[in-house]
């Protein structure tokens, strides 16, 4: 993120909505306690390295835009610092606290099938907070009644003539989305990975057993999509929990769509307490957090 001149005299709000409406990324900061500064302050760094206003102090501003680059980097909501924590040199400020808040859109999950393991999948990702697509070329698969609860009455549900257009259609500019394909066959799984790959999203994961996943991945190599492509899809998805029940694989499939959203490793927290591993940026702060949730 470069350092621009600020512009001090535009709504940060307004550029937030922009931030959203483009699908880009920014961070937020904002002044939270200090004697010198006015409370309330916030500055608008975004990915793009334009910046918007003001949190009193020229010096400040240009260490919370590189402060911030840095957040972004960790892929957390939000943290707050005291100024010593990240600009020593501002010793009059020292004692001020700021909150740095990652602004971007929710993150969305597309989900292509929706057998056993595709519904519970959607219904999972829903109430992590997720915007879900569930998508399948059965109509009764995808009836709105399987899906009446209250934390599922914001799936969004599509029965699919054609699965690559419902896929395309769904990922969009493929900002903050992740696909999760889950189908019942190879030929569902080539059509929904060739527009997955064509769309770019984040993330894409396919079921499947190491033969299966290989036989879709070397069709699609013949046809000529690059190995870097092939290489981002991962193929079996989701994580090594043991899972066994749909709803254990549809858990082992968020929780690395979750690690690869948060930069996360996808290992055991109680092995860095042990110095057996190294655990994320992201994890250390929920863990020295965590008697605040």
């Amino acid at each position: 993120m470069a350092v621009n001149k600020t512009n001090t005299g535009t709504n940060v709000s307004d550029h937030i909505r922009i931030v959203l409406a483009e699908g880009s990324t920014a961070v937020l900061v904002t002044v939270i306690e200090s004697r010198d500064l006015k409370t309330g302050s916030k500055l608008l760094a975004k990915a793009s390295g334009e910046t918007v206003g003001d949190l009193g102090d020229p010096k400040l501003n240009d260490a919370a835009i590189r402060e911030g680059s840095s957040f972004l980097t960790l892929r957390a909501d939000a943290r707050s610092s005291r100024v010593s924590e990240f600009a020593a040199d501002l010793a009059s400020l020292s004692d001020s606290i700021v909150l740095f808040e990652r602004i971007e859109k929710e993150p969305r999950l597309v989900v292509a099938g929706a057998g056993h393991v595709g519904a519970s999948l959607a219904r999972l990702a829903s109430l992590v907070g997720y915007r879900v697509t569930l998508i399948d070329d059965r109509g009764e698969f995808v009836a709105r009644e399987l899906f009446a609860a209250p934390s599922e009455r914001e799936i969004n549900l599509v029965a699919a003539e054609s699965w690559s257009d419902a896929l395309r259609d769904a990922i969009g500019n493929g900002r903050a989305a992740s696909v999760a394909i889950v189908t019942r066959g190879h030929k569902q799984d080539e059509d929904c990975l060739r527009a997955a790959l064509s769309a770019k999203p984040d993330y894409i994961g396919m079921i499947g057993s190491k033969r299966r996943t290989n036989i879709v991945l070397d069709k699609l190599r013949e046809e000529g999509f690059d190995q870097e492509q092939l290489k981002r899809v991962r193929a079996p998805i989701g994580l090594d929990i043991g899972a066994v029940s749909p709803e254990e694989v549809a858990l082992a499939i968020l929780a690395e769509i979750v690690a690869e959203r948060r930069g996360g490793r996808g290992g055991s927290l109680s092995a860095w307490r042990r110095g057996d591993s190294v655990v994320s940026p992201t994890a250390r702060d929920y863990n020295s957090r965590s008697k605040e949730y």
